[in-house]
This record gives structure tokens, sequence and C-alpha cells, in this order.
């Protein structure tokens, strides 16, 4: 795969005959997976942090989110590549995916897609119902999300909805409700899902402007920097909210100050980010967008330790 890492598991070790179902569910190129994770970690760590600490359960929600984001990045990613196989074909970075090239039939990939969509189902109704029903609900983002570049110059918004409804449905899972802290994790993951997706989508701006696929990239063009900060700031400012929100009626002024100082770390890392990045050298472009994957990790785990203290 053209934009596949070199070395990656599935090309060493994976059977023949399965390298290109887990080549449509990206399981070569795992950032997507971490991406759609870390809001799943966040929500599950402030929740803890909220309530006191981690208990048993948050254990299984920790690890049996890994396991759906795995799955239901993979259906999602199949998905997308049954919609956009014509796209495919025409951008030189995606006429290697597995539809297009050849590797796997339109009826393979709808078969595949069911079976990680039912796989995730099952670990989905190990949650309390309201989990549950947040779960059912967003499908139609899932859904919705490959058409967006057709009609609106802002598909990253619509990936923002639906790779962020983990920190929703976590907090649910954990909390059994939707409390503030959630709300403001959720648009937290909005902001951050268009800066790091933004930088994404000017690796094919040339080609997408060949066949009139709309983006954020293609809209911004010149002034893409100013956007960026914009949405950095947002990111910010959100996640740091959620945090006051959950925190602050606790008591703990050590747990907040931690949970506060991983903010202003991740905060420094999309400055970093930006600094380095070079919008017209579609390598650094993907370089930074998976160094979103660390930026991530520095919620998650400063969260992680406001919950144990």
């Amino acid at each position: 795969m053209a934009d596949a890492p070199r070395g990656n598991w599935v090309d060493r070790f994976a059977p023949p005959a399965t390298r290109g179902y887990l080549r449509l569910s990206r399981a070569d190129r795992p950032i997507g997976t971490w991406l759609l994770l870390l809001p799943c970690w966040w929500a599950v760590a402030l929740a803890a942090a909220q309530s006191g600490g981690f208990v048993w359960h948050d254990a299984w929600l920790a690890v049996s989110c890994a396991m759906g984001a795995f799955l239901m990045r993979g259906a999602g990613c199949t998905w997308n590549d049954i919609t956009d196989r014509e796209f495919d074909a025409a951008v030189a970075r995606t006429k290697s995916r597995p539809i297009p090239s050849g590797q796997v039939s339109v009826r393979g990939a709808v078969v595949w897609m069911v079976v990680q969509a039912l796989a995730a189902a099952l670990i989905l109704f190990s949650y309390n119902w309201l989990a549950v029903g947040l779960g059912v609900a967003s499908l139609a983002l899932v859904a919705i999300y490959p058409f967006a570049k057709r009609f609106t110059w802002w598909p990253q918004v619509f990936l923002g909805l639906a790779f962020n409804w983990g920190a929703v449905l976590l907090w649910a899972a954990h909390s059994g409700n939707v409390g503030w802290p959630a709300v403001m994790l959720y648009g937290a993951g909005i902001a951050w899902t268009l800066f790091y997706d933004t930088i994404y989508a000017h690796q094919d701006k040339e080609d997408d402007a060949l066949i009139g696929v709309k983006s954020t990239a293609r809209l911004f063009g010149a002034a893409t920097g100013k956007w960026l900060a914009g949405f950095m700031v947002v990111a910010v400012v959100l996640l740091a909210g959620a945090v006051l929100a959950a925190l602050l009626p606790a008591g703990s002024v050590v747990a907040l100050g931690v949970a506060l100082a991983g903010v202003w770390a991740f905060g420094w890392h999309l400055v970093w980010q930006m600094r380095r990045l070079d919008v017209d050298d579609p390598a650094m472009c993907m370089v930074i967008f998976r160094s979103n994957r660390d930026a991530g990790l520095i919620v998650a785990l400063f969260l992680a330790a406001a919950a144990w203290l």
C-alpha cells in the first residue's frame, strides 16, 4: 500500500489470503485506530478522576474500547473504501487500496464490513443501555461521513463528529449519564480532528481538485496556518474546560493540577506540529499527522495519573 508504513506487520506476517481484508481495515496503518481510541480513554480517565479513582470496571472499559476502536475503525474504513472506490482509483496515493487494485471484491468488502460491525456490537452490548443507545446512534455519522466530501467543504467536521463520539459513549458507560465534561471533551476532540485531518488532507489537495473532492485543505489554502491555530486554541480551551468542570467540584487540587498540566503539554505539542509543518510537503504532512497519536496519549496519561491521585 502506497500510504502504509514500510515493513508493517500485515505485509510481513499476515497470511496472503487475509492481507487485502486487513488493508481494508487499515490494520497496516494503526494511526486511525489510535485517533479513534484516544478520546475514549480521555473520557474513562476523566470520569474516573471525577468519581474518586479507577474501579475494576474501568479496566474492562479501557480494554474493550480499544478492541471496539480497532473493529469500528476497520468497519468504517471498509465502508469508506466501498463508497470511494472510483475516487480512490483516480488518486495516486489511494489507487493501490484493496478494491480499486482488485485485491478484494466489493461483495467481499461488504461481508467483511458486516463481520467487523457485528464483532464490535458484541462489545457494545456489554455496556449500560445509555451507552448502547449512543453506540447505535453513532452509526448514522459513520454512514454519512464518506459522502461528506461530495457536498461540503467541511468533511472534516463529519469525521470529527464520528471519530470523537467515543468520548460521550465511554463517559456514559462509566458514569451512566452524559454531563458537561463529556460534551466539552467531545467538542475538544472535534476541534482536534479538524486540526489533524486538515493536515492529512493537504497530501491529496491536487488530486482532490482534479476529481472535484472537497476538503478543508482546499478551502483554507494559503490560510491553513491561521485556521489550524484557531482549531488548536478551541481544542485546548474545551479540553481545559472539561477538566475544570469535572474536577473543580471534586476539590482535589493535585488531581486538577496534573490534569491541566496534560492539557498544557497537549497544546504545546500542537504548537510544535505547526512549527514543523509544510503543507506543500506531502511526506511532512503525513509525519505531522501521525504525531497526533503522541499528542492524544499525553492527555490520556495525565488524566489517568489524575485519576490515581
